[in-house]
């Protein structure tokens, strides 16, 4: 039954670009897969699932003799092939491959931590998301750009959306404003070698999303909210805060502080 299983696979996968845009469209690792291609392995119960809704097929025609499957498929219209993917499509792919799956350590949400680039002088927390999707982890940002102060002035929002890798000790992150699409911006964060996740330093550049919009970079800091999150409450708590305020834990407030040492050359990250 596995060899009739590995035969099926593999003319199933014959329609496709390759068998590593198969893994990647799956959620499965290529490792993984193989095992299921050579029939030392057969896929459990719920992958199986997964494997049958990816192609068309029903779980007991992925299971039938080989001779029996191909008339079957050749009777049914063909899956469709994949189509060439554009050459932005083939890096991000690339990049996906290379990302760490450590990563699913850091899915779940955060307050994030800086001084803003629009309101000079301001600490500005945001909500941050992390998730799983298809194979590859992506994460919105919500910032609210509003004085937490002043309660009579109106919040403006700013939503970035984009994706997230773990190349061998950094998580890279790059994102679009997606509302207006006057921006992109890039943060590097370090993980964490704890086994708990907690706050998280990093470094961003991007541009002011109001004003002059000049080019510029700032420190960050992540703090770990957990896996699930009231968002309703989260925001409310994002905003724009007094750079001494105590709402603001002070060991944050030390680690996005954009103080440089005249001994060093670059603008670096804590």
């Amino acid at each position: 039954m596995n060899q009739a299983l590995s035969q099926n696979l593999r003319l199933l996968c014959s329609y496709y670009k390759s068998i590593a845009e198969v893994c990647r469209r799956l959620g499965i690792s290529r490792p993984q897969f193989n095992r299921y291609l050579s029939g030392k392995h057969r896929p459990a119960a719920n992958t199986l699932r997964k494997i049958c809704d990816f192609f068309g097929v029903e779980e007991h025609e992925i299971l039938l003799p080989h001779s029996q499957f191909q008339r079957l498929v050749q009777v049914r219209p063909k899956p469709q092939r994949e189509q060439q993917l554009a050459p932005e499509h083939a890096h991000l792919a690339r990049l996906q491959q290379k990302s760490s799956s450590d990563i699913d350590k850091y899915l779940g949400y955060y307050f994030e931590y800086c001084l803003s680039m629009s309101a000079p002088g301001k600490i500005l927390r945001s909500l941050v998301c992390f998730e799983r999707r298809e194979g590859s982890v992506y994460y919105q940002r919500t910032e609210r750009l509003v004085d937490i102060e002043s309660k009579e002035a109106p919040a403006s929002h700013c939503k970035y959306l984009g994706m997230a890798f773990l190349l061998v000790d950094r998580i890279f992150m790059i994102d679009y404003e997606s509302i207006a699409i006057n921006e992109i911006s890039q943060t590097i964060i370090f993980p964490t070698f704890k086994s708990r996740v907690s706050k998280l330093q990093g470094f961003r550049t991007g541009v002011s999303a109001r004003g002059d919009r000049m080019p510029s970079s700032t420190r960050v800091c992540y703090e770990y909210l957990g896996a699930q999150a009231s968002v309703t409450k989260a925001l409310k708590l994002c905003g724009l805060y007094p750079y001494d305020s105590s709402a603001i834990d002070a060991s944050i407030r030390a680690n996005i502080s954009n103080d440089f040492d005249p001994k060093q050359w670059l603008f670096r990250a804590k």
